[in-house]
């Protein structure tokens, strides 16, 4: 089994004035596609990220501090799986629960460095 990243690009759920109610059913199906791939094992983690950005760029180290609203899409978030290949977690991303909001799961394989 490898370790990959799955990395949710989106945009942030406040740009989007998504009402109370539809916030809490929104996170209800986070949840249960979190709790289903805990039962079936291959969850190794993850976490939701706030939508301010820092970005420190080039040789100077440029600081720029960004909002969800001055980029596009924002990196909303992770979660650490375990599967035998790039096809095991494109079938597990299918129950993503932003593809309806034009959300993307981008899948990174973890590298693994042998000293």
């Amino acid at each position: 089994m490898k370790e990959f990243m799955m990395i949710f690009v989106g945009a942030d759920y406040a740009d989007l004035g998504l009402s109370p109610e539809e916030l809490q059913n929104r996170m209800g199906k986070w949840f249960a596609w979190g709790d289903k791939m805990e039962k079936a094992g291959i969850l190794r983690g993850g976490k939701a990220l706030t939508p301010q950005i820092r970005r420190v760029v080039g040789e100077n180290r440029t600081v720029s501090d960004l909002t969800s609203t001055e980029v596009k899409e924002i990196v909303g978030g992770y979660y650490l799986v375990e599967a035998k290949n790039f096809d095991a977690v494109q079938d597990i991303a299918q129950d993503y629960p932003d593809y309806d909001l034009g959300g993307t799961v981008e899948i990174r394989e973890i590298m693994v460095f042998n000293q």
